[in-house]
């Protein structure tokens, strides 16, 4: 499988000692999926907190407001150094589609502006369960045309854009990238699906060796899909369930990052070669030490460094194209 690679380069790798020690520090801390959602993202704010930030030097952050689906939508905009027109990323925070807000994934949109050297344009979409889908899906498409259409406000070039998203924000750029290629809307150059849900099951082999004991529980994501659906038979939709689409060709080229140690391991997997059986070109990366999460620990592990880097080098290559 050619499309498939690890890193480390090697047959097989313990998680990360770090890692193993905070899980342990963290054992009996009450799960995200166990508190009222506005404890959950209380709480997720504060464990992101006491991660190290990597602070990446850029030009301007800048809040503002667009126009949603429902109202005003609230994004921001990392700017980096340099003279625009920029290439655009449209970022899509993870969370469960419960928790996670522009501010929990605020220093990755810093480090992947500076190392792609691209406007990053984060969105804060609508969140469930007081939000379910596809609520979400139609804020991102709403951000995504604001780029294309408005890049010269932020100094982007709106011919030149990706999507990229983590866990939750995976699913829902994945889910854009069909829904962009069914409804005509702009298409990226590239979507990086960051160990994305793309699949409303829970009968992976991964998702049962790594049930427990690894951060990200399969019980939990049973209760983030039970908050996210309006009704079971929405999962069966593919801007839900991606991997359930009937059609993938003419998507937009795709880099997937995967955590050995993560139940949503074999989602991207088998979205990666699903990708691939539909002619879609795509580069699918298993990161062996690391479990959910780690794109955000990148003060922390080098492997997480590496990752970023490699989204980097990623997106960069898309636009040159």
């Amino acid at each position: 499988m050619d499309y498939l690679t690890t890193f480390p380069a090697t047959p097989a790798v313990s998680l990360d000692a770090k890692i193993q020690a905070l899980l342990l520090a963290r054992a009996d801390a009450t799960p995200f999926y166990k508190l009222p959602p506005p404890a959950a993202r209380a709480a997720f704010v504060d464990l992101i907190g006491s991660i190290t930030r990597l602070n990446e030097p850029i030009a301007r952050v800048a809040d503002r407001t667009i126009p949603g689906p429902a109202g005003s939508l609230a994004i921001r905009v990392y700017t980096p150094h340099g003279t625009g027109p920029f290439p655009i990323l449209l970022y899509i925070h993870g969370g469960g589609w419960v928790i996670g807000d522009l501010d929990t994934h605020d220093d990755l949109c810093r480090s992947l502006c500076r190392r792609a050297g691209a406007v990053v344009v984060a969105v804060d979409y609508r969140l469930a369960p007081e939000h379910r889908f596809p609520a979400a899906v139609e804020d991102c498409a709403a951000a995504l045309r604001w780029c294309a259409s408005n890049a010269a406000e932020v100094g982007g070039a709106g011919t030149r854009l990706a999507v990229a998203g983590d866990s939750a924000g995976g699913n829902l750029s994945a889910s854009l990238c069909l829904y962009q290629r069914d409804h005509g809307g702009p298409r990226p150059a590239l979507q990086v699906l960051i160990y994305p849900v793309t699949n409303h099951g829970f009968d992976t082999a991964s998702y049962h060796q790594m049930s427990e004991g690894y951060g990200l529980l399969r019980d939990a994501m049973v209760y983030y899909w039970n908050c996210y659906l309006r009704a079971p038979a929405d999962g069966a939709s593919p801007y839900a369930s991606p991997l359930q689409a009937q059609d993938l060709r003419g998507l937009p080229p795709a880099l997937i990052q995967t955590a050995h140690y993560d139940v949503l391991r074999d989602d991207g997997e088998a979205y990666a070669a699903r990708l691939r059986q539909a002619g879609v070109p795509v580069r699918c990366t298993r990161y062996l030490a690391m479990n959910h999460g780690f794109i955000q620990f990148a003060g922390e592990f080098p492997h997480a460094a590496a990752g970023l880097d490699e989204i980097a080098a990623a997106l960069r290559e898309a636009w040159r194209g």
